[in-house]
């Protein structure tokens, strides 16, 4: 929703370029060398400044950061920002080399680059919460019409209440087939009262929604166009659950494009490298509590002292899934005898008082302490330390197919479910905070789970 004002773009335009000069001239004072120095280096530095900020501005303009964009986030507004800063300042030494201008001294440039994004920054910052709370409380509010009234225009009409700085004021529905209130909103009347709404209410926008989608579609949005206001579809989803799209062409055909940001995010170089030196250091540290429990097990029963399991990871990809031994030598063959006991819904076999498992069995799994050695598949890449649990491959074949988008990424150590409620939690639940988790990860996310886990498995709720 971007709009273009000339007066608001002159004003911005105004300010950005008192506030670049102001940088430059603010850093000129902190370096008085720079005013003790003969005319020809004086002129040196002016003709940076001048091709910095004419650069800035330019890239500032291709940027779009002189329109109005009400959807734009605050924290994409300041990464525009950076990006342009650094493009400017780039631009700049190259301008610098190419001149040979060895005059000019590189702290006094970083210096002008980091000032010059903070003052851009912190005024868009204030300006963007300014002209939210003026919008909030109705200026240059858009009297908005929606045409069709189905489940997706409530849909509509919610976004619209939550996110009210985008100064959408809704008027009313035209539904041919609905005459009741749509969420508090009042029906005008049909298709054929468009023109009547549109003038009597003075409409800004007109929003058309899946609802009314059909062979009067064309009819209503070139009825739309010749009214003279914007008109806007609401993209169908066929029934996918709500994802991102994106709009392209392809050639001269529109596209419309469905995709997971969060989930390539999530597969992401800081995530690796952050499991890779999270989990080479735990190895470390660990090592004496893995001999410690090793001896254990080893003293009470025969067998091994890991356990080793396929399990399902990645896109499905099968590896060996490591855990510390907590049950008798040959509880793999007991299970099929067991598994009527079940007490988790779902494909998932788990009980509370198995008789498989050992006395040191049962501490290791209270604390989790059993699922330690997962660390050297975090370490290897067939695990994160966060993120949905890894399914036995037998159980993972039987989880339905809306549960897939949990196997897009690496299956964790410890995730969102696990400190939750973990075993106690119904089977939807599970998968439901799996997907919310790929849909919204960010490290910081990663960060807090992991710190969450600790007070969870000191509980020890939900372990068995």
């Amino acid at each position: 929703m971007t709009r273009y004002n000339k007066y608001a773009h002159s004003l911005y335009l105004l300010i950005d370029i008192m506030l670049i000069s102001a940088s430059f001239f603010a850093i000129c004072l902190l370096n008085p060398s720079v005013f003790s120095q003969d005319l020809e280096a004086r002129k040196s530095y002016f003709s940076v400044f001048l091709f910095w900020a004419i650069c800035q501005v330019l890239i500032f303009n291709t940027s779009q950061l002189y329109r109005t964009s009400r959807s734009l986030s605050i924290s994409r507004e300041v990464f525009v920002v950076a990006r342009g800063t650094a493009i400017a300042a780039i631009l700049a030494a190259l301008f610098i080399f190419l001149l040979k201008i060895d005059i000019f001294s590189r702290v006094i440039f970083i210096e002008s680059a980091m000032l010059l994004f903070l003052l851009v920054s912190v005024w868009r910052f204030i300006k963007r919460i300014c002209i939210r709370q003026l919008i909030i409380r109705g200026f240059a509010n858009y009297n908005v019409l929606i045409i069709g009234a189905g489940s997706q225009t409530e849909s509509l009409i919610q976004e619209i209440k939550d996110n009210l700085y985008f100064g959408l004021k809704i008027i009313g529905v035209l539904d041919d087939r609905e005459t009741k209130d749509v969420s508090g909103f009042k029906v005008l009347g049909g298709l054929d009262r468009l023109e009547y709404a549109v003038k009597k209410y003075f409409i800004d926008e007109i929003f058309i929604t899946r609802h009314s989608h059909g062979p009067a579609t064309q009819d209503v949005v070139l009825r739309c166009v010749k009214l003279g206001k914007t008109v806007r579809l609401v993209a169908d989803d066929f029934g996918v659950p709500a994802q991102k799209l994106s709009l392209n062409y392809l050639g001269l055909v529109p596209l419309i494009t469905y995709f997971e940001e969060v989930q390539t995010k999530a597969n992401g170089f800081s995530k690796r490298l952050f499991d890779i030196l999270i989990s080479g250091i735990l190895l470390i540290l660990l090592s004496p509590v893995f001999v410690v429990i090793a001896i254990c097990i080893l003293l009470e029963s025969r067998g091994p002292v890991f356990y080793i399991s396929k399990r399902s990871g990645k896109k499905g990809e099968i590896f060996n899934f490591y855990k510390f031994r907590s049950m008798m030598d040959n509880a793999d063959s007991l299970k099929a005898e067991l598994k009527h006991k079940s007490e988790v819904d779902g494909p998932i076999f788990k009980i509370k008082q198995d008789p498989r498992i050992s006395k040191v069995g049962k501490f290791l799994r209270q604390y989790s302490l059993d699922e330690l050695p997962q660390v050297i598949n975090v370490f290897k890449g067939n695990m994160s330390l966060v993120g949905p649990r890894p399914f036995p491959v037998e159980e993972s074949d039987k989880i339905e197919y809306k549960h897939i988008p949990r196997l897009n990424i690496r299956p964790g150590i410890t995730g969102l479910a696990q400190i939750r409620g973990r075993s106690d939690l119904k089977f939807s639940q599970w998968m439901r905070w799996d997907i919310w988790y790929v849909k919204n990860w960010s490290l910081g996310l990663d960060v807090k789970i992991l710190l969450w886990t600790i007070p969870a498995v000191l509980r020890g709720r939900g372990a068995y």
